[in-house]
């Protein structure tokens, strides 16, 4: 779809879950009312502050994702409620974004680590705001806002990726599996970050 800019990392992710006959047939809602720790779309949708929309027996409501992904497979939604829609706040045309995430092969595979970086930029290409999000690293998908900080007022100009410090992760819990123990998911996710800074850095 011809989308702004800022929904780049989410038609990113999107290309990531399942195949094709999944992309075909699934829906976001689908994905975040899973409430996988895995989920693809959902650092996205938290680097975009996603609205969720609610109705059930006893009307409708809305929260933001953060708040409506409560743990790994439990969400805020009660017995009689579903979701019925998702809010993107528009942004500026100078919002840029992207995903990426780190998996034991390419296709159908669940994530070790990934993440996605939706950054403002003003006109002469200083950050504005940032939006940093990573998932399989915890329960839930998370943000940095301890980088988000630190990126703001930086040029496009500088290193970003070296914003990112270790003490900035220290909310994450990345488990021991299959896939990857948590020390490897811990280092995976910050070369992924850096990565994204750095694609969004060089492609501005």
């Amino acid at each position: 779809a011809n989308l702004p800019s800022y929904f780049d990392g989410l038609q990113l992710a999107a290309r990531e879950v399942g195949g094709l006959q999944i992309q075909n047939r699934g829906t976001i809602a689908g994905n975040i009312c899973n409430a996988s720790p895995a989920a693809d779309s959902v650092p996205p949708l938290l680097a975009l502050d996603a609205i969720v929309e609610i109705a059930g027996a006893h009307g409708s409501r809305k929260l933001p994702l953060s708040k409506f992904i409560k743990g790994n497979r439990r969400t805020a939604l009660d017995p009689s409620e579903l979701v019925t829609g998702l809010f993107i706040p528009k942004r500026q045309s100078t919002s840029h974004a992207t995903f990426l995430k780190l998996g034991a092969r390419r296709y159908l595979v669940i994530s070790i680590a990934m993440a996605a970086v939706t950054i403002d930029f003003d006109d002469s290409n200083t950050i504005q705001d940032a939006r940093v999000a990573i998932g399989s690293c915890s329960e839930v998908a998370c943000r940095l806002h301890g980088l988000e900080d630190a990126l703001k007022g930086k040029s496009a100009g500088n290193n970003l990726a070296a914003e990112l410090k270790t003490d900035m992760m220290s909310h994450l819990s990345p488990i021991d599996d299959i896939r990857a123990d948590a020390h490897y998911r811990l280092n995976a996710a910050a070369v992924i970050i850096r990565r994204a800074l750095n694609d969004l850095r060089t492609g501005r």
